[in-house]
């Protein structure tokens, strides 16, 4: 037995005709042979609706006495030992009598279409879950019947039954949706020209939305990665650097240009998972700067940053792609195009806005995470095998010049600078490079105890071992700063992996987790508090104890307000997570 398909009539406000829609369908469809009921129409009185109701089969509802009085909804008992091809039911979001099989109405549909039984429904825009707060603030009437979201995105075909403002009032006023002592209040009221626009504009985004999520399933379907420009995308690149803010409110306003554009941030992470000068504290607000300017956030991991982006846009079908002007240096920029030049020429039809900041041209800077990865100590010991060995080893080859080659002293000062790179790092050993540069120069490379050269092959030779000596002191420091990186990277996989495993296997998880926060990173105590919904917004909102309840806390004596703790983390609107003790490290922050 097959699922039964749903089709859906949405509209932006009652007496649009949805009902109407529903049984001229299926008019037609019984008139092409096909075995049509109706399950349940409410056809409130209106003679067109009840004279196409007549010429359909009615299944009989039930009767159903609650409190002494007695109402009557669709007997689904029936209608599947009827089991039509197609049943007609009216309403989506209705709630059942008490007493009921089902809770709604839409619960009902669902073992209708189990049963392999197409359905035919109708629901107005107000009645959605998720748009049902946003209605209740534009017309002041609050909807308690309300049908999920995903209930009606599931429909195999969901139709938009449109009518505008002014044709829906006069409909109303020719007594064709209430009765005439209904008319002026309804008039007066809920059917304003400015709800019913309002109410309409809804309609047509939340359709326009699921049309994009069909296109969407198409192009995947059908492995189209060209851009169809069928709504405006503003996708923004963020690198974790503090130009992000400039950024996103400058993608915020492209997309403000375009009604009903979207605005998508994406930041592209390393495949190795290691950090690459960026700022999990700066990357953390910036999501948040994102989601209240009503955009998205995403992470997407590549090693090749323009490659990524584009796969990222053309794989949400963008339009626009916003990144930062480059914060290298023209010397930089010689030598490689850079993100923003190269993303710009593979971009095909994708519009691509290169942004001047505040950091153009400071240099990308190795943040927090980005500093040396040898401590002070050992770079000391770095200058100083540099300043001391440089000098032994010119001494020691100068004894033996009779019997060692130019080339032969190159190689023994090109070790000693890679010994002072493991040692010390990248500055000792290029300070070690140039310095062996200048005593191959002076004592070893003829004419001897002079600043010339006489033979173009030993400038050659000496050229080539600077930049040798160069290259191999980057090359060590890079691996060292890698090498610290994944550790700390393993480090925060196991704090993750140890907090995770104290909530599946505790009773409590909320305190277990806590406590598994204030073990880890040392806090004398922690609090998650919840902020009271009627608290009104403000800059002492954070420091009033009496705006925030206390949903759980370890350790020592809780904090009742945000400020009163070291560390202030929000978790999303309502939640903040507060910890006493000491201050936390900006790389600690994003576990």
């Amino acid at each position: 037995m097959g699922h039964g398909q749903l089709r859906v009539y949405l509209g932006a406000a009652p007496g649009v005709g949805k009902t109407y829609k529903m049984l001229e369908e299926g008019h037609r469809r019984a008139q092409r042979g096909t075995d049509v009921v109706v399950g349940f129409v409410e056809a409130h009185g209106r003679p067109h609706t009840e004279a196409l109701v007549a010429g359909l089969p009615v299944v009989p509802r039930q009767t159903i006495v609650y409190r002494g009085a007695s109402f009557t909804e669709m007997d689904l008992d029936a209608v599947l030992a009827r089991r039509p091809e197609v049943v007609l039911v009216d309403e989506l979001a209705h709630t059942n009598v008490p007493g009921s099989r089902n809770a709604k109405r839409w619960q009902d549909i669902q073992e209708l279409l189990d049963a392999g039984i197409t359905v035919v429904s109708t629901v107005n825009i107000q009645h959605l879950e998720s748009i049902n707060d946003v209605v209740a603030q534009i017309t002041g009437i609050p909807q308690r019947e309300t049908v999920p979201d995903q209930v009606v995105r599931r429909a195999e075909q969901i139709e938009l039954v449109d009518m505008t403002p002014e044709a829906l009032r006069r409909r109303m006023a020719h007594g064709n949706i209430y009765k005439p002592e209904k008319v002026d209040a309804a008039l007066g009221n809920y059917f304003r020209v400015g709800n019913l626009t309002a109410l309409r504009e809804l309609a047509l985004l939340w359709v326009a939305d699921k049309v994009d999520e069909q296109l969407d399933r198409y192009r995947a379907q059908h492995h189209i990665q060209a851009t169809w420009e069928t709504r405006e995308r503003v996708v923004v690149a963020l690198t974790g650097g503090p130009e992000g803010d400039t950024l996103i409110r400058r993608a915020a306003r492209i997309a403000a240009r375009t009604k009903g554009a979207d605005l998508l941030a994406v930041h592209v992470a390393r495949s190795d998972g290691l950090a690459s000068g960026t700022d999990p504290a700066l990357l953390a607000r910036q999501r948040t700067l994102v989601e209240s300017l009503g955009g998205s956030y995403h992470q997407v991991v590549g090693n090749d940053i323009p490659t990524a982006l584009l796969d990222f846009a053309r794989g949400v079908n963008a339009t626009q792609l916003v990144l930062g002007a480059s914060r290298r240096g023209r010397l930089a920029q010689i030598f490689a195009p850079g993100v923003g030049v190269t993303t710009t020429a593979e971009s095909g039809p994708i519009d691509v806005h290169l942004v001047t900041h505040e950091e153009v041209k400071k240099g990308r800077g190795r943040g927090a995470g980005g500093r040396s990865a040898l401590g002070w100590r050992r770079r000391g010991i770095g200058f100083g095998l540099a300043a001391l060995g440089l000098p032994l080893l010119t001494y020691a080859l100068t004894r033996l010049r009779g019997d060692l080659s130019l080339p032969s002293d190159i190689l023994l000062f090109l070790a000693w600078v890679v010994v002072v790179a493991l040692v010390g790092g990248l500055y000792p050993a290029l300070a070690a490079a140039v310095a062996g540069f200048l005593l191959l120069n002076y004592y070893f490379t003829p004419p001897i105890h002079f600043w010339t050269i006489s033979e173009r092959e030993n400038v050659l030779a000496l050229i080539v071992f600077l930049a040798v000596a160069a290259a191999v002191s980057a090359t060590v420091d890079r691996a060292a700063r890698r090498t610290r990186e994944a550790a700390q990277a393993r480090a925060e996989a196991e704090t993750l992996s140890t907090l995770a495993g104290s909530v599946v296997r505790g009773s409590r998880p909320l305190p277990a987790l806590l406590d598994q926060l204030r073990e880890t990173f040392g806090f004398t105590g922690v609090s998650l508090l919840e902020r009271h919904p009627d608290t009104p917004p403000g800059p002492d909102q954070r420091r009033d104890p009496t705006g925030w309840r206390l949903a759980a806390a370890v350790g020592d004596r809780p904090c009742l307000a945000p400020t009163e703790g070291d560390v202030d983390i929000p978790v999303d609107d309502d939640l903040t997570l507060v910890a006493r003790g000491h201050t936390l490290a900006a790389h600690d922050r994003r576990l």
